[in-house]
């Protein structure tokens, strides 16, 4: 029985004992106040009779008149005149009650009613005795009354009591249920502070954790600080924050290549023609400046899109690669306007700050053909004159369909269960299977080839299709889940974590299969997560209540807001493949990934590498601490 239900049992109990007490109580207090009184009338009606009939005639008719007149009110039993000898002169009884009483209530709390008596005396001889016996329907009828009032005044106060206990109790329960849910929250590994209660022994317990949270959130804190400074002195251009050329080139040639990665994106690279004109003209002060306004400007702008990034691949040239768009021409403007107006009108002192080049690649494209693509594309920019940019559309002809189209497309395929999982393992150390990655298929028609994610997903995005595709993949894993031994993984898009009707949707999905919701492992991009960090937070408490899994995918690339993860509950979290490649060369990388191994497992967190190719970078995350990986040399 839980404490909160012992304490209103407490309170009932007591105000039901007291009451009761007190009710009993008074009954008997008035049930002997009332035999008290009866005795004492009685004795005073006899000794009253007496001195009448001693001061009258002693004819027996006479007598027989004034028991008669006295008994005729109603008001007694029996009345009675003796002789000295025990011979009824006179006598009147009445048996009979008419008190509307209960039976119950007369034999639970009898009245006795004691007889009075008195002497009849005739000069000074004794004429006989008077002995009057009040009738107590009266006495039982008033005690009745009595008890009806004391009882509806009784239960009046005790309700009052009962709702004052409830209002004590219920403000008591608010902050002992804080206290609870903050326990559970940090065995949960949600690390939440809660206002202190009134009451001193809560208060007391509930300081006493916020302070553990605070330390535990400050530990945190500082050690994603000190990771955030290692990744960036590692893969980071110190001068304009902006990822290095090995790192952003890593994450480049994932997106050509991986197996998941979207079927189009664009490139744009942004070149200062001659860094050392403007060195001369600026200064070496006024260059810096100058390179960290353009670095920010490419932060801000990659921000913008899902899985983008920045990256400085030479002294002069700044790049953003943008996974899944594929109109060059409105990259081309967009950033060309940003340029001008953040560049261009700032610094009217040089004449010529940049050229930019814009391609469209699509998966699988050459590394090395894309870059002489936008290499080409920057030299037409050049020719155009001062400020100028250039794209180049591609021969491919990716994503022609129009919108509406594609929102037919994808409508119909997800109705017509035209979508299905592909699963790759993620398996532990010891090479058992942690859980089984499904990624979603689509097919447009029935004779139309099996689409990857990347491929209609940025557009389902676009039309606000998400919801629905990944309601249906939440569908497919909880049907296959019966199937298999392993649990299952599945991908929720960055659009889909804030609609209401989609959690409602999968709220109803996972009640209706409780035993299997310990299996499923719900994964949301960083990107998503942080764009949309409240409502990740609440549907990470939601499927965190089922006793789903949830963790956050493609992570490293924005340490800075990582302090936010302690409020999150997280079970895993999969590394980005641009921390994976090639890490048996790249030191620096791996004393980030061994130091933020050691942090999560502090807290409980699981580590998974995502985009292993091989044996040896298999090797080498083991010896890190990484948990779980996946990627091409997994299950070979």
């Amino acid at each position: 029985m839980s404490l909160m239900r012992q304490l209103w049992l407490a309170v009932i109990i007591s105000t039901v004992l007291a009451f009761a007490g007190s009710l009993l109580l008074s009954i008997w207090s008035a049930q002997a106040y009332l035999t008290q009184q009866l005795g004492r009338k009685n004795d005073d009606v006899a000794n009253s009779l007496a001195l009448s009939m001693t001061q009258q005639d002693k004819d027996p008719v006479t007598i027989e008149l004034q028991v008669t007149a006295l008994f005729d009110t109603g008001y007694y039993q029996l009345i009675s005149v003796d002789d000295p000898f025990g011979k009824i002169i006179s006598q009147r009884i009445q048996n009979k009650s008419e008190a509307n009483v209960p039976l119950w209530f007369i034999k639970s709390f009898p009245i006795s009613s004691k007889p009075g008596l008195a002497q009849i005396n005739d000069g000074w001889k004794q004429y006989g005795t008077v002995k009057v016996i009040s009738h107590t329907q009266f006495a039982y009828q008033a005690l009745w009354e009595q008890a009806g009032k004391l009882l509806l005044w009784f239960c009046l106060g005790g309700s009052g009591v009962g709702v004052l206990g409830m209002l004590t109790l219920r403000a008591i329960g608010r902050s002992l249920n804080d206290v609870v849910n903050q326990a559970g929250a940090i065995g949960e590994r949600r690390f939440v502070t809660i206002a202190e209660p009134r009451t001193p022994e809560l208060r007391a317990l509930a300081r006493a954790m916020n302070g553990m949270v605070e330390r535990v959130r400050q530990m945190f804190n500082e050690a994603a600080a000190r990771l955030e400074e290692l990744l960036r002195r590692v893969n980071y251009d110190q001068l304009t924050g902006l990822p290095n050329r090995d790192y952003f080139m890593a994450y480049f040639k994932e997106q050509l290549a991986g197996e998941e990665a979207a079927r189009s994106g664009i490139l744009a690279v942004m070149r200062l023609p001659d860094l050392n004109k403007v060195n001369d003209t600026l200064g070496r002060v006024g260059t810096d400046d100058l390179l960290k306004k353009i670095g920010q400007i490419f932060t801000d702008f990659s921000r913008q899109y899902e899985g983008a990034l920045s990256g400085r691949v030479k002294a002069g040239d700044i790049a953003v690669v943008l996974p899944g768009e594929s109109d060059p021409s409105e990259i081309s403007q967009r950033l060309g306007k940003i340029l001008d107006e953040q560049l261009v009108a700032k610094w009217p002192g040089l004449a010529d700050i940049y050229h930019l080049g814009v391609v469209v690649f699509g998966h699988g494209s050459n590394f090395g053909e894309i870059l002489s693509l936008v290499d080409h594309a920057l030299a037409l920019a050049e020719g155009k004159g001062a400020n100028a940019s250039h794209a180049i559309e591609s021969d491919m002809q990716l994503n022609v369909i129009p919108g509406e189209q594609w929102r037919a497309l994808l409508t119909q395929a997800v109705n017509a269960g035209n979508v299905k999982l592909a699963f790759y393992p993620v398996v532990k150390q010891e090479g058992v299977i942690l859980h089984q990655e499904g990624v979603v298929r689509l097919q447009t028609g029935p004779d139309k080839p099996w689409m990857a994610a990347g491929d209609f997903m940025p557009i389902a995005a676009h039309l606000n299709l998400t919801a629905l595709i990944d309601l249906e993949v939440t569908r497919l894993a909880i049907r296959h889940l019966p199937t298999i031994a392993e649990d299952v993984a599945v991908n929720l898009s960055a659009e889909t974590i804030g609609n209401w009707t989609f959690r409602t949707d999968l709220s109803k999905l996972l009640r209706s299969n409780p035993e299997l919701c310990p299996r499923l492992w719900f994964e949301v991009t960083e990107y998503g997560a942080f764009k949309h960090f409240d409502a990740f937070k609440d549907i990470c408490q939601v499927l965190k209540d089922f006793g789903c899994h949830v963790g956050i995918e493609q992570f490293g690339q924005r340490l800075s807001e990582s302090q936010k993860l302690t409020e999150l509950g997280l079970d895993y979290v999969k590394i980005h493949p641009g921390l994976v490649h090639s890490i048996e060369k790249n030191t620096g990388n791996q004393e980030f990934l061994n130091r933020f191994c050691g942090i999560a497992h502090a807290v409980g967190v699981i580590v998974i590498a995502v985009g292993v190719r091989s044996d040896t970078e298999l090797s080498i995350l083991k010896s890190l601490g990484v948990d779980g990986a996946t990627g091409p040399a997994i299950g070979k």
